[in-house]
């Protein structure tokens, strides 16, 4: 009996290693006025090495791109879409087909027309991330970020 019970132990302690989530990803927000009526938005992915996150412009038949989802508001409008810096490239086997993508972080930027002075930016970000091994599934994260 005492054998059964350290075997099970063993076996429960093994699976939950094995099981853990991966989140080699992680994001964080912020807001700039550059005027009375305009600001900025960034989204920062901080990326574990290792691991890439796709650009915002990836051609379809592709991997899942980054893409980000406002929530509509008479707050504010879009003044252009999602910026991003100069993306590395390389032809992916798993999609076959040349792909563009970030390693250790990456800022996307979202400008705005302001329509009243303070508000709340609320919406969406869709990502995924893989390895040289693997791909996890896409995930949506919210978002909520203050314009003082």
């Amino acid at each position: 009996m005492k054998k059964l019970l350290i075997c099970s132990l063993i076996l429960l302690a093994a699976l939950s290693a094995s099981s853990q989530i991966l989140k080699p990803v992680k994001w964080s927000y912020a807001a700039r006025k550059t005027s009375a009526t305009t600001a900025t938005l960034y989204f920062k992915a901080t990326i574990e090495k290792g691991w890439h996150i796709y650009s915002s412009q990836v051609a379809a038949g592709g991997p899942i791109k980054t893409s980000f989802t406002l929530t509509p508001s008479a707050a504010f409008e879009l003044a252009g879409g999602i910026a991003e810096p100069t993306p590395l490239k390389k032809f992916e086997e798993a999609f076959n087909m040349p792909v563009t993508y970030f390693e250790k972080s990456v800022v996307f930027e979202q400008r705005l027309s302001l329509k009243v002075p303070t508000t709340i930016i609320q919406g969406s970000l869709e990502y995924m991330v893989c390895s040289d091994r693997q791909c996890l599934p896409p995930e949506t994260v919210k978002f909520s970020i203050p314009i003082k």
